[in-house]
């Protein structure tokens, strides 16, 4: 668990750099009051930039003396680029050979230098803490204190927005978004549930609370590309496990309706990531009760979401 000392000051590091994102009522026929929290509105379009700017910006001069480096999908990229520039050093991103072109197009802009990769080197890179072929600060994109405190200043705002929340609902991925919310949750409202969703393409949590011990995927590519793994993190997992009260596996079709839904209801734009925590709100899956949605971020390929929109399941 993180320390709510550390989230907090987390906030004030980020103030003036991230978005204080809204939450908003998804007025929808469900048995439960759903409710969006929009990380989609952040300057990077995604919640990365809190944990990659509480890290970078409170990193010493002499830690970033040859840069940062990071091993991301895109999203973490973009926080990292951003954060870097504001400090005023180089940025090399890891990514792997399956990365949308709208996501590192985005780094490009940002200034940061992609290494492209296969994608088993990229998870060597994140279960290492460390890539080789780059020097500079590794920013681990989930295993990383100050990361994961960023992440939960989405927590704080969450319970100040809305103080009886039954049951909050995050993308997994690495695990770093779930800790850091689940540590605030968890702290000041013990009795809200906390879940993590993940894509049916890549389930290892589900896989592993299924069969009580740590358990690989087949992992499958999807344009669902900024949450699911073929592993866990093993030492962001043991602080995750502690968090979650269950998770859920959303379809590749339950996500791309609920990026449907999300645009024709809230004229939000929402990735796979970003959408999936809403697929078991809307199924009730999660119960009743007010339930929140981590949406994530917002950094889906246009021509990607074209056809969601359209009503296909990419």
């Amino acid at each position: 668990m993180i320390a709510l000392d550390e989230i907090r000051r987390a906030r004030e590091v980020l103030r003036g750099v991230a978005v204080r994102t809204p939450l908003v009522r998804l007025y929808v026929d469900a048995d439960a009051e759903i409710h969006l929290k929009l990380e989609t509105l952040q300057p990077v379009s995604s919640f990365k930039i809190r944990g990659a700017a509480n890290a970078i910006l409170q990193a010493d001069d002499d830690e970033l003396a040859g840069g940062v480096v990071t091993a991301s999908a895109g999203n973490m990229a973009q926080g990292v680029a951003w954060a870097a520039r504001l400090r005023g050093v180089p940025a090399t991103i890891v990514v792997p050979d399956h990365a949308p072109q709208t996501k590192l197009a985005a780094i490009d802009r940002l200034g940061g230098r992609v290494i492209k990769v296969p994608y088993d080197e990229w998870w060597k890179a994140l279960v290492d803490g460390r890539y080789d072929g780059a020097k500079g600060l590794f920013v681990h994109p989930v295993d990383d204190e100050r990361v994961m405190a960023g992440n939960g200043t989405i927590g704080l705002e969450v319970l100040e927005d809305l103080p009886d929340v039954d049951a909050v609902l995050v993308p997994y991925g690495g695990g770093g978004l779930v800790t850091g919310i689940g540590s605030v949750i968890k702290t000041l409202r013990p009795e809200a549930k906390v879940y993590a969703v993940e894509p049916e393409t890549a389930a290892p949590v589900n896989a592993t609370l299924a069969a009580g011990t740590p358990t690989a995927v087949e992992y499958r590519p999807s344009f669902v590309d900024g949450s699911g793994s073929r592993e866990l993190l093993p030492r962001v997992w043991e602080q995750a496990a502690a968090l979650i009260d269950g998770a859920f596996v959303a379809s590749l079709d339950q996500t791309a309706a609920a990026i449907r839904l999300i645009a024709d209801r809230t004229r939000v734009i929402a990735e796979g990531a970003g959408a999936l925590g809403l697929a078991p709100a809307l199924s009730g899956a999660a119960g009743g009760g007010k339930l929140v949605c981590i949406v994530s971020g917002g950094n889906i390929d246009l021509a990607v979401l074209t056809r969601i929109l359209a009503g296909e399941t990419p």
